[in-house]
């Protein structure tokens, strides 16, 4: 992960786990879960997505303005080309 990438749910969850009082070091693991599922739970209910999806959305949004240039440039030449016949 780049250095400026903000951390993902594991990491937080993970020090959040690393901050807990000495007394509840034995249910670390069980804790880091329930944060993590807590945060994820949080983030959908704000409408976040992962990165993962925003990164897939950004892929197809892409490809999706690509083809829309091309179907543009191509109406364009018929449009022309039907000009120039009639």
């Amino acid at each position: 992960m780049p250095d400026n990438a903000p951390p993902s749910l594991d990491q937080i969850a993970q020090r959040l786990g690393q901050v807990l009082p000495p007394g509840l070091q034995a249910v670390r693991k069980e804790l880091e879960d329930n944060f993590r599922a807590v945060l994820a739970s949080q983030l959908d209910k704000a409408g976040m997505v992962s990165r993962d999806q925003f990164e897939a959305q950004k892929a197809l949004l892409a490809a999706s303005a690509e083809r829309l240039a091309e179907l543009e440039a191509r109406i364009q030449a018929l449009e022309s080309a039907q000009r120039k016949a009639g």
